[in-house]
């Protein structure tokens, strides 16, 4: 089968394909506020119905929270999984729209066409490039050009708390040779990629208590033990004079970067002067020697992210707190262990708390980052195809964030994942006046044909 006249298809069909994405698009599919339980649903019945126009067989799952999509078609070659979510962030404050969230619509922009409204870009525009993809060889060849499962969840903008139970109940029916998740971007809006790296995340809020009340500096300073001086000193630990994390035993696990994936990321030709000026800063603050890309994406971090203790309104009040509290987060990589590390980072912070002081810890999460092995043959093939797409040559990337449901797919399911999305920078995802380029949903849905198409070969 070949993929020019599938290519040709969903280039003569983009007007129906977006009017398509549009009638997705105006249904308010809002997991996290529960009045929007019936559009959820019906955002779930609507992707069922179109997968079954196609020749999938489809079906609305039922879970504690919104349902999942799950379809099957089968085929020769590999087992594909797609993944792709359906529902959106809130739309608060909808005064900042300059237009009804739910209402899209294109619009001409001095940088191209846009698709305006809640979802374009994160994930409802992003999921339809793959399924106008398989709409196209469909129409073309009469069938798809391998084993394929869409999966659709309906809560990854509320935490997933369904994702974890269903695909545990599941797993026999979802495993596959690898996952396609679409929920990326270009890299600098610009060149196609596959990210391959995302880092995991370990919360800690530690709070430091001294004296039974607030005293009185006077009365007491000096005599007294300041519970935020304790806790500026631990803060001020966590890193050394060339900016890596004292926490003991932190860096085990924590690989070299390939230099054949160094040499790619060097070729991206990351301008991080013009990256930290555009939020007012100018030089790296991570470890000494690393550059840029390689701290965003393949180095962990810690993170101070938040300071509480003493008075904090208007004016002057000179007092000595009783209690001072620190929200820390580590963003971890390679095969960094969370728990290993917290239990690391609380046994170095009680050996810094003075006798009269004690200290709490509370715990907000803990997940391991995903590393995609890229020796597996499909991402060469993967990437090659995007290539031909994009004016630009598709680059293996990290991401600084994480994505769960990728070390979820990992761990659960045997199964590695492929990220690949047409996202820019500009989206304004999670904000008002949200958009999706054409160009990244006419690229985008040529780029799963040409995927699908390398995939397949076998």
């Amino acid at each position: 089968m070949s993929v020019d006249p599938v290519l040709a298809r969903i280039d003569s069909d983009l007007t129906n394909s977006l009017d398509r994405l549009m009638d997705l698009l105006r249904i308010p599919s809002i997991s996290t506020d529960p009045a929007f339980k019936t559009q959820c649903d019906q955002a779930a019945d609507w992707l069922v119905a179109d997968l079954q126009s196609i020749g999938i067989e489809a079906s609305k799952r039922p879970t504690p929270g919104h349902p999942m999509v799950v379809g099957h078609v089968d085929g020769p070659g590999p087992h594909l999984l797609f993944y792709g979510h359906y529902d959106v962030q809130p739309v608060d404050p909808l005064n900042l729209w300059d237009r009804d969230p739910f209402d899209p619509q294109v619009e001409d922009t001095p940088n191209g066409k846009v698709i305006r409204g809640r979802g374009t870009a994160d994930d409802k525009g992003q999921l339809m490039t793959f399924v106008e993809a398989c709409r196209a060889w469909k129409a073309e060849h009469g069938t798809l050009p391998c084993k394929i499962t869409f999966f659709f969840e309906g809560e990854e903008e509320s935490g997933s708390p369904s994702l974890v139970p269903f695909l545990k109940e599941n797993a026999d029916e979802l495993k596959s040779d690898i996952a396609l998740i679409c929920d990326t971007g270009l890299f600098d809006s610009r060149v196609p990629a596959i990210t391959t790296m995302l880092r995991g995340l370990l919360g800690e809020e530690i709070t430091i208590t001294g004296p039974n009340k607030d005293l009185h500096s006077g009365m007491f300073g000096g005599a007294a033990m300041n519970p935020i001086r304790v806790l500026a000193k631990i803060i001020a630990a966590l890193h050394d004079e060339a900016g890596r994390i004292t926490v003991p035993g932190f860096y085990d696990g924590v690989p070299d970067l390939p230099d054949e994936l160094m040499a790619q990321w060097e070729g991206l030709g990351f301008d991080h002067k013009a990256f930290l000026g555009s939020v007012g800063l100018s030089d790296l603050a991570g470890e000494a020697g690393r550059s840029a890309l390689e701290m965003l994406w393949s180095r962990p971090t810690c993170e101070v992210n938040g300071i509480g203790g003493g008075y904090q309104g208007e004016g002057f009040k000179t007092v000595l707190p009783s209690k001072a509290s620190a929200k820390i987060s580590f963003r971890l990589v390679g095969t960094q262990d969370p728990h290993e590390i917290r239990k690391n980072f609380r046994e170095m912070v009680r050996a810094m708390v003075p006798a009269d002081c004690n200290v709490n810890f509370k715990e907000h999460g803990a997940s391991a980052a995903s590393v995609m092995s890229t020796d597996n043959p499909a991402f060469e093939k993967a990437r090659d195809a995007l290539s031909q797409e994009w004016p630009q040559e598709a680059a293996f990337i990290g991401s600084g964030g994480s994505i769960p449901v990728a070390g979820h797919f990992q761990s659960l399911l045997g199964t590695e994942s492929m990220l690949i999305g047409f996202g820019k920078d500009d989206d304004q995802i999670h904000s008002p006046n949200e958009k999706y380029d054409v160009e990244s949903f006419h690229k985008g849905t040529r780029s799963w044909a040409r995927i699908l198409d390398a995939l397949s070969q076998g």
